[in-house]
């Protein structure tokens, strides 16, 4: 696996994203993320780090080509076998605003 610049945040937080993915059935749910550990993965970042990352069949439905940190997420994601498993049965997004919350809801 190739590790990138945000693999390791993302990895830490796979099982808080993985309860949320299953609870969000029932709506959206946040969660606050670390500003510092995203900083202390690439310091030099401009602009900030919200995205909006939508996923269903199994596959990244917007263009996310031009953001790293929503890239490495669904890294993250794929290497999870509960994860891909989700992504197939339902259609999620994920978006992540300039306050480090990140909500997750299901779309479908």
């Amino acid at each position: 696996m190739l590790l990138r610049t945000y693999t390791p945040v993302w990895h830490k937080y796979r099982p808080v994203i993985l309860k949320m993915m299953i609870d969000s059935t029932e709506g959206p749910k946040t969660y606050q993320l670390s500003e510092h550990e995203f900083k202390a993965m690439d310091n030099r970042k401009k602009g900030g780090y919200s995205f909006t990352l939508e996923v269903a069949n199994g596959r990244i439905q917007n263009n996310i080509k031009d953001i790293l940190v929503a890239q490495d997420l669904w890294q993250v994601l794929q290497l999870s076998p509960k994860a891909t498993e989700l992504i197939q049965q339902s259609t999620y997004r994920f978006e992540m605003d300039k306050n480090y919350m990140l909500r997750i809801e299901t779309l479908n």
